[in-house]
């Protein structure tokens, strides 16, 4: 962790420190987690509804966690050979230029879910369990914790029973929700970090079975001194409360609620109890959710798998890639159970990750793409994604006109002839006519992001990233620059007005964040220039 030390402080802000220490912090925005009534009445009346049967299909979605394009063997050269992912785009289609509709976790997984911008209903940043409460601890958390490209931003706070209320607005209709209705068996798999209150846990969202953790991280491996795994420690300012708080709290494993605990190897049982979820639903249909955290820190590699990377001197970097290489080893062996069970031809397999790779653990490497995590710059948002499908989709092909996570419920719903609630809006699309070569269209002329003051759109070739905050922007032609180093703005002011107009005409339909961000991470652009990201 880094700690900077701060001497001497001004005599005023001893005084202001302890008068403050005992009391709320004054002033500033009001949060308070309230739903839109009617999209509620609307989802409530949804799922009580009653169950309608569909075609044959199951559907399974595998959700890697700070994966980037570079890290396996479908990107050329990748750092990690990954013979799952091969197997699994040799029998489908490999999407180029798919995108996350943000670059951190929790907002990324909230569009994936309901198919719908996350700014349309207020989940915009990570939710937090811990809020400065007073001036004191304002100061503390800037000047002692906060440090390097981290500072903690400003003294605001909700009250507690809105911080305990964080998580998936209960009027938002979940792909799990919509496939129950369809008579699937529902079973999630993983991290959910869509909140860890009682309405916004996965078995209350739609999902029959839940086996994982609520926050955004634990330990791969609850017995840190085991022999059988190696670990990696990071000097930034999230590490000590990843590894302080271990397997308690929202990190402890919960089986629909229920804390349990598990000695193994976490990603290994996960995919072992979504196999086995599999089996005792194999005479109906079923959508398996596995969101794997691979490669998130805690840097925790089996033994065996780091082996593998003897060839790597960076150890950082040969525990990642060993994180890498056990995602891909849970990738095969659920293509394995599909093949056992006969599944195969009659199951729907998407994968793709939350977002970009983590520069700031200094193993990622998503060049040629600028930037990583905690930014909108390509290699934020850009992520890996496959989709099979072998009654509807061409095998071994690749696709590259823009997609989003937002097209995973779009083209789910449509695969299994889902009913949707009336009313309801996506702003996903079914990409299965694209992909088979139907329709030779766009799937998205338009794709937008939006936290707070950190701002990007893109259409077609040109992207447009801003941090109205500082004042700082960029455009870019990703068609002849995807690596997002030579800003046009200069030269393309026409450009820059017509994006900006149309980023603000999307904006006019959201809603403000639901809570605060309490920390920001400054990114350094290739030109120097700082583009600050809130979380």
């Amino acid at each position: 962790m880094n700690i900077r030390v701060v001497a001497d402080p001004p005599r005023h802000v001893l005084i202001w420190m302890l008068i403050a220490s005992s009391g709320c912090l004054p002033g500033g925005e009001v949060y308070r987690i309230n739903v839109d009534p009617a999209a509620l009445a609307r989802r409530e009346a949804f799922v009580s509804g009653p169950v309608r049967s569909a075609a044959r299909l199951n559907v399974v979605v595998i959700f890697a966690d700070d994966l980037g394009t570079n890290d396996t063997s479908l990107s050329p050269g990748g750092a990690v050979k990954t013979p799952g992912l091969e197997r699994l785009a040799a029998g489908g289609v490999t999407l180029g230029q798919a995108s996350v509709t943000a670059p951190i976790c929790s907002p990324s997984r909230a569009a994936l879910l309901t198919g719908r911008y996350q700014q349309r209903f207020g989940h915009e940043g990570q939710p937090h369990e811990r809020y400065a409460r007073n001036a004191l601890e304002a100061f503390a958390f800037r000047h002692f914790i906060a440090g390097g490209d981290w500072q903690y931003f400003r003294p605001v706070a909700p009250d507690q029973e809105d911080v305990q209320r964080q998580g998936l607005p209960k009027s938002e209709v979940t792909l799990a929700e919509v496939l129950k209705r369809s008579g699937y068996a529902t079973g999630a798999f993983g991290k959910w970090h869509l909140g860890w209150n009682d309405a916004s846990a996965p078995h209350h969202r739609g999902f029959d079975t839940h086996v994982g953790f609520y926050e955004a991280y634990t330990l791969y491996q609850r017995d840190v001194d085991s022999p059988s795994v190696v670990n990696q420690r990071h000097d930034d300012v999230s590490e000590g409360f990843i590894w302080g708080k271990g397997r308690t709290g929202t990190a402890q494993l919960v089986r629909n609620g229920v804390p349990f605990e598990d000695d193994g190897y976490l990603p290994d049982t996960l995919t072992r109890e979504a196999i086995s979820f599999m089996e005792a639903h194999r005479s109906e249909n079923f959508f398996v959710y596995l969101p794997l955290q691979n490669p998130h820190t805690p840097f925790q590699a089996r033994k065996d798998l780091f082996d593998r990377f003897a060839d790597e001197p960076d150890q950082n970097r040969r525990v990642y890639k060993a994180l890498v290489a056990s995602l891909d080893e849970c990738i095969t062996r659920v293509l394995d159970a599909l093949d056992a069970k006969g599944l195969a031809d009659d199951t729907l397999v998407i994968f793709l990750s939350d977002n970009g790779g983590a520069l700031y653990t200094h193993a990622a490497d998503n060049r040629p793409l600028q930037g990583g995590k905690f930014t909108l710059f390509e290699g934020g948002v850009r992520v890996p994604m496959v989709v099979r499908w072998p009654r509807r989709l061409p095998a071994g092909q690749r696709y590259e006109q823009p997609v989003s996570s937002l097209d995973v419920f779009a083209t789910v719903a449509a695969a299994v002839g889902a009913e949707l609630p009336a009313g309801l809006a996506l702003d996903g699309v079914d990409l299965a006519p694209y992909l088979s070569g139907e329709n030779a269209a766009v799937p998205h002329e338009w794709l937008f992001w939006r936290a707070e003051y950190a701002q990007a759109v893109r259409h077609g070739r040109w992207k447009l990233v801003r941090d109205t905050w500082h004042g700082t922007s960029a455009l870019f032609d990703l068609e002849t620059d995807p690596g997002e180093q030579r800003d046009l703005s200069a030269t393309e002011p026409t450009r820059v007005q017509e994006l900006s107009a149309a980023w603000e005409q999307w904006n006019a339909g959201n809603r403000a964040p639901l809570w605060p961000h309490v920390m920001e991470f400054r990114f350094k652009a290739n030109d120097g220039r700082e583009f600050w990201y809130p979380l």
